[in-house]
């Protein structure tokens, strides 16, 4: 599952290129030497990466609490099928970006924030915008998103929004440093591509959730259960510990 969220960031960059390709290549790169301008670049994407970071925990807390009352098996096969007919019935998704006024005016607002902070040119600057992009709408986002909540928990929810996010910065950075980097068609070449990676990604899901006992692919379902267990009874003993360490605090 992992490794998929990887893969999905490396080649839905190539589809960020077009979306965020503005964004990135009108970076406010900060110093003079080459070194500097990769430092800011990365910077910027570490900050997108953090917000990933902190949706696919909050994300993951929602499919680790639909896990609890039941839904474990269900919450992977739900979201697997989502990416699978998002894909195959883009029909059905075609008013999913359509705002209402108050929307609008969050996003709005949002890209005047972007906007502003351009004109600030230091290294904290970019890590900040590359924070507030992270919250730009974004199909893409939307189907790491679906993954991130499939995985069932707070910590694999946002190492999974992680991956995805560490996954598109080589293309990203490559063209804050040096424009745009591929040619359009070579783009749309990928850009084909990627329903098809959205697909198997979600087919992985599926297959997870449906417990077949294949290893690796869809593990049997009372080994899901233990896993499940383990990580919250390590939860536990972690609240545990801190709130004992408290106590010794207080005394």
């Amino acid at each position: 599952m992992f490794i998929s969220a990887l893969i999905l960031g490396l080649m839905g960059s190539f589809h960020c290129a077009g979306m965020c390709g503005p964004i990135a290549i009108a970076l406010p790169l900060h110093g003079n030497t080459v070194a500097q301008k990769i430092f800011g670049g990365t910077l910027y994407n570490l900050g997108r990466t953090l917000t990933y970071g902190i949706m696919g925990a909050i994300f993951g807390l929602l499919g680790q609490g639909l896990q609890l009352i039941g839904f474990q098996q269900k919450v992977s096969v739900i979201m697997g099928a989502l990416m699978i007919i998002s894909v195959l019935f883009p029909k059905l998704f075609k008013n999913q970006y359509k705002m209402d006024k108050s929307w609008f005016s969050a996003v709005g607002k949002l890209k005047k924030k972007i906007a502003e902070m351009f004109s600030i040119r230091s290294f904290q600057s970019l890590f900040f915008i590359g924070m507030l992009n992270g919250l730009l709408p974004c199909g893409l986002v939307y189907m790491a998103i679906a993954g991130a909540i499939g995985t069932g928990g707070i910590a694999e929810g946002s190492l999974y929004m992680i991956l995805f996010g560490l996954g598109t910065i080589p293309m990203l950075l490559a063209i804050s440093l040096a424009g745009n980097v591929l040619s359009l068609a070579v783009r749309k070449r990928i850009n084909k591509l990627i329903p098809v990676l959205v697909v198997v990604v979600g087919i992985l899901f599926v297959l997870r959730g449906l417990s077949l006992g294949i290893p690796y692919l869809s593990p049997p379902k009372q080994k899901i259960e233990q896993k499940f267990e383990k990580s919250l009874e390590k939860e536990s003993a972690a609240m545990h510990t801190e709130t004992k360490g408290d106590c010794c605090k207080v005394d």
